[in-house]
């Protein structure tokens, strides 16, 4: 990490005019007159410069918004301390839904804040995986600020917990340049933490090689490649923060996971890290396959295939990642396409975490103007066409590709029109009750504070000489 090149800059007339009277900025101190301004429309323009604003606009408006969350109680942490209480048996079983937003994010995530806020929910985790990040244009400098903005904009106080999903080794570039492609995961990881990250999954479960006759010999380059991101990441952490890391022993889509790759990864893993950086904080959680597939796999007709998913190999797993290793328990990915009847099991089942994004992007798909979603599907026809294979219909092809409009079409996704808007938000809304029900969330926010209560770290007005990370090459596809 270098330090910021740029000079000392003045506060733009446009954040100070949004500002108003309810938060003032002198010798780059921000400080909070009205709190209660903080959850009205002020917020949403502010959170529009952050997002859209000019290079100037946008690093001061998400310095705004982080440090007005800091004066108030709303944060960015880790959920580190919370997943090993829960590894413990100290807070009740809760499987925490990490839900990728991949469009209209402020609005979004305000349905989901609004959720919590009526059930009571603190264990939840907003996420954007590392080619989520590049299709979706969302930074995570700005993926912080736009859910801080929103926690407050709905009255939220205490952590918001913010994950880098799939910060993922690509394989095909690994056995290339394996030191280029580490790097280029380091280098993300350095730009996500300095965001706000203090949640990580790092999946070099791409590196697993089943040519090998033993188990160890297969997740040797995963836990190995895991250990060294490990104590990158670690080396990364502000004072107080322990990053909550995630590990994968097997690639979503690929064959179920087996108690006994679990123990080969971990293990090794343990084994790994203590010889190389003795008592460094391993892993919190592992992410292991049970039968789903990122986005789930679509037929001609653009439906979802129906999913097996393996509820007795999950609970084996999670047990063993519990008990044995201390681990919050395991991970499922792929989930937001399954069954409604499906989701009540993964508490039961002991399961940690399950991963959710499709699901969302077809609801806001679905609810789209017609010409809206045609201008979309018009773009995806010209610039996605080299994704097409032969024998897919429109509807996979589009169904399969739509993530990657996004980015070309984010703002007007901000700008739906009004009923188009609110008819969404009140279908977000269902579907994070609905979620947070079956998932237990609901009443989990005293545990939370219990085990998180901080610390609101605070920031260097822009230009004065805070942390710059460049921004890391875009990477093929790793999330749902």
């Amino acid at each position: 990490m270098t330090l910021d090149p740029r000079p000392m800059s003045t506060v733009p007339a446009s954040v100070v005019q949004v500002l108003g009277a309810a938060a003032t900025i002198a010798k780059h101190q921000l400080t909070v007159h009205d709190e209660a301004a903080l959850a009205s429309p002020m917020m949403d323009a502010l959170v529009r410069l952050a997002v859209f604003g000019d290079t100037t606009e946008q690093d001061w408006a998400r310095w705004a918004i982080w440090e007005a969350g800091r004066a108030v109680g709303v944060y960015s942490a880790s959920i580190h301390a919370f997943y090993m209480a829960r590894g413990r048996g100290e807070v009740p079983p809760v499987t925490v839904p990490a839900m990728n937003i991949r469009g209209r994010s402020y609005d979004t995530m305000r349905a989901i804040f609004r959720t919590a806020k009526k059930m009571d929910g603190g264990a939840f985790i907003m996420e954007i995986a590392r080619s989520e990040i590049a299709y979706t244009e969302q930074r995570p400098s700005e993926y912080v600020a736009v859910a801080l903005a929103a926690a407050m904009r709905e009255g939220h106080r205490g952590p918001v917990f913010l994950q880098g999903d799939h910060f993922q080794v690509n394989h095909k570039k690994y056995k290339v340049d394996p030191v280029a492609e580490v790097s280029a995961v380091k280098q993300l990881a350095a730009e996500g933490v300095s965001a706000g990250f203090y949640n990580i999954d790092l999946d070099t479960s791409t590196l697993v090689d089943l040519a090998f006759p033993t188990l160890d010999e297969q997740q040797r380059l995963n836990y190995e490649i895991g250990v060294d991101l490990t104590r990158y990441v670690r080396g990364l952490e502000p004072t107080g923060v322990t990053v909550s890391l995630g590990g994968e022993i097997g690639e979503v889509g690929t064959e179920n996971s087996t108690v006994a790759e679990l123990e080969a990864f971990m293990d090794g893993y343990h084994r790994t890290l203590a010889a190389q950086a003795p008592g460094m904080i391993g892993l919190s959680k592992i992410s292991v396959q049970s039968g789903t597939s990122h986005g789930g796999v679509v037929l001609a007709d653009g439906s979802i295939a129906e999913v097996a998913l393996d509820f007795k190999t999950l609970e084996n797993l999670s047990r063993v990642a519990s008990k044995k290793y201390g681990l919050s328990g395991a991970v499922q990915h792929g989930a937001s396409t399954l069954p409604d009847d499906a989701f009540d099991h993964f508490p039961k089942t002991e399961t940690a975490e399950i991963h959710l994004a499709t699901g969302f992007q077809n609801m806001l798909y679905d609810h789209l103007p017609t010409a809206l979603r045609e201008e979309m599907y018009a773009w995806l026809v010209k610039h996605a066409a080299d994704e097409r294979k032969a024998g897919d219909t429109d509807d996979q092809f589009f169904y399969k590709t739509r993530k990657k409009g996004f980015g070309p079409f984010k703002r007007k996704l901000w700008d739906l029109p009004a009923d188009v808007a609110q008819k969404l938000n009140d279908a977000y809304e269902a579907k994070f009750t609905f979620l947070f029900e079956k998932l237990a969330v609901g009443g989990t926010a005293a545990a939370v504070r219990r085990y998180v209560p901080g610390p609101a770290i605070a920031r260097s007005a822009p230009g004065t000489g805070g942390p710059a990370v460049e921004a890391a090459p875009d990477d093929p596809d790793a999330g749902e």
